[in-house]
């Protein structure tokens, strides 16, 4: 491991420990010429399918193009890094469950769009308007529609005859 501080190759492992579930470990390092201390997180590595794009290029999962899609998303809106954080990994875990070696987008998109409904209409309002391309205000306004048309068939009770 090159060391941050003075790109040296040789350091010590100080301390080691695993992640809140046990996917990462976090070691704590010195470098044995400057002596500073600085931390690697350490994950395996998975065989994530590659995603298939609407044009037809294929290109390597990335979660990191979701969890900014997700966070962009929910920004300023009460929807903790934590929780973005799980939806990212739920969706990931998923993507390994299917053992496919390829994935249109589209799937990806489609799962991003239906845990951020669930999570928030305002953040899912705003992704579904980046990802469908919505090309003008009255298309937006049919999503806004039929979200609350689902909202309240949620909300009404079943009514009784």
């Amino acid at each position: 491991m090159r060391c941050p501080f003075c790109a040296h190759l040789e350091d010590r492992v100080v301390d080691s420990r695993t992640g809140k579930n046990g996917e990462i470990i976090r070691r704590r390092r010195e470098c044995l010429r400057c002596q500073r201390r600085f931390t690697t997180y350490e994950r395996v590595e998975e065989v994530l399918p590659t995603v298939v794009k609407k044009d037809g290029r294929r290109e390597p999962f990335d979660r990191h193009k979701i969890l900014a899609g997700i966070e962009k998303a929910c920004q300023k809106r009460p929807v903790s890094a934590a929780v973005i954080e799980g939806v990212v990994q739920e969706i990931e875990n998923e993507l390994l469950e299917l053992g496919e070696k390829e994935i249109p987008g589209n799937a990806i998109g489609q799962r991003v769009m239906a845990r951020l409904q669930l999570l928030d209409d305002v953040a899912y309002v705003r992704f579904a308007s980046v990802y469908r391309q919505f090309k003008d205000i009255t298309q937006f306004i049919e999503e806004v529609r039929e979200l609350l048309s689902n909202s309240q068939r949620q909300e009404t009770p079943p009514t009784r005859e």
